[in-house]
């Protein structure tokens, strides 16, 4: 089967969950033996990404957010926008405040949707162009549904079954002007039917999207995240030292705040003066006064040597991470539809502690590799950490847990062959 797989880029400036779920589900794909292409838009997927040097990134950031705000650029030549879309440009333009953010990029959304009616149908025309080319593909999944605007012209064009999955679309359209998300909305329920399923990442999220985008249930499906086990070392937390683990991007959306005053709080009581923190996922222009913040508290508690910020998040570095971490904490200030960072924590032996948010739970739940506490406040969190960090055993059994929940119940072999059975009945659905 030729698979193509459209997928919006982070730029490698931070720990990306859905680009690193795109990435892992390809090469499940591919081991399988079906033939897939990934797609780039926006930034480049990641720094270390080596199957996709041949492949354009489309929608460059940066070309196409100066096209929305500048008509002049829309009549550029095309040397101009291969520059503006040369990879060490999205790469730089990726670290800078804004750049990943939804706030001052409403009407741009708005635009995209809207797909061959929008500022960007050139793109489009582009992006269909080229796949209809070099790819020739039995369906076509996108990555999440603020690319729907996509679905009308692939479909019209190509004439495939087309699948779009649902991950934390909501984290983005509620952090815009109120003015723009009840029209994002309204958009994205019009466009849906364009996609023949949709794809959840949790239960949770299921019922979510389908309430938001006025979606049928018999159009979306529940398909978990996975990650190959063997890909991560398990480690007894045994042989590790007491250290907290945050992995994500380093920001207050994703509460990091959080960890550190609990984990300042935690050091003020006896029985804890081995334990350090240590944090790896990177970052953007718009978090440096954040972490600066944060590094200047640090200071004045006098903790800057108990805790460890670690730069390099790509594969090797996460590895390195997690055999240093005996449980790590991403306390996500509105929850998640998922958080792939969980299972990789959990291949690797490490629980996890995170807030009853989102689909939390329902992972921790079914997973068996971790605890959850309420309300997500630096004390709630402190007294589940100093819990479990005051007992070995119990930190040990968890850590089993987590390795076993992942291979049994979050194997991306098994997932992959869940979604090439969707795609299977859509294909003969569409013939």
């Amino acid at each position: 089967m030729n698979i193509v797989q459209i997928i919006p880029g982070s730029g490698g400036s931070f720990y990306c969950g859905n680009c690193l779920r795109d990435s892992k589900y390809v090469v499940a794909l591919r081991e399988q033996g079906h033939q897939v292409i990934k797609i780039p838009m926006y930034l480049p997927i990641f720094a270390d990404e080596h199957d996709i040097t041949e492949i354009p990134v489309f929608y460059g950031a940066v070309s196409i957010y100066l096209k929305q705000l500048y008509p002049i650029f829309r009549k550029a030549p095309q040397w101009v926008d291969h520059l503006l879309n040369s990879k060490p440009l999205l790469k730089m333009a990726a670290s800078m405040a804004g750049s990943t953010n939804a706030k001052g990029l409403e009407e741009m959304t708005v635009s995209m949707l809207l797909g061959e009616d929008g500022k960007q149908q050139e793109e489009l025309e582009r992006l269909v162009d080229w796949m209809a080319v070099h790819c020739k593909p039995d369906i076509i999944h996108i990555s999440n549904a603020l690319l729907l605007g996509l679905a009308h012209r692939i479909k019209e064009k190509l004439n495939v079954p087309i699948v779009c999955s649902l991950q934390d679309e909501d984290v983005w359209i509620d952090a815009m002007k109120p003015v723009f998300r009840d029209q994002i909305w309204k958009l994205m329920s019009e466009k849906a039917k364009d996609v023949d399923h949709f794809i959840a990442v949790s239960d949770y999220f299921s019922k979510v999207m389908q309430q938001r985008m006025k979606l049928s249930e018999e159009k979306v499906q529940s398909l978990y995240l996975g990650v190959d086990p063997a890909d991560y070392q398990f480690i007894p937390v045994s042989n590790k030292g007491r250290n907290i683990g945050y992995i994500s991007r380093i920001c207050h959306e994703n509460g990091f705040d959080i960890l550190v005053d609990s984990f300042i709080q935690l050091k003020k009581r006896t029985g804890f003066e081995d334990v350090k923190l240590i944090a790896t996922g990177g970052s953007t222009g718009a978090d440096t006064k954040y972490i600066k913040a944060i590094r200047n508290k640090l200071l004045r508690e006098k903790l800057e040597e108990q805790v460890e910020f670690i730069d390099d998040f790509e594969e090797t570095g996460r590895k390195a991470f997690f055999n240093k971490v005996s449980v790590i904490s991403v306390p996500v200030r509105n929850g998640e539809a998922f958080g792939m960072y969980m299972l990789e924590s959990m291949a690797s032996g490490v629980p996890v502690v995170q807030p009853a948010l989102g689909a939390f739970p329902e992972i921790v739940n079914l997973s068996g590799g971790g605890i959850i506490y309420e309300p997500n406040s630096p004390e709630a969190l402190c007294e589940a950490l100093a819990g479990l960090l005051s007992v070995s055993d119990k930190l040990n059994i968890l850590s089993v847990k987590a390795r076993k929940g992942v291979e049994f119940n979050f194997n991306i072999h098994d997932h992959a062959k869940e979604m090439i059975a969707v795609y299977q009945s859509l294909q003969m659905s569409h013939s």
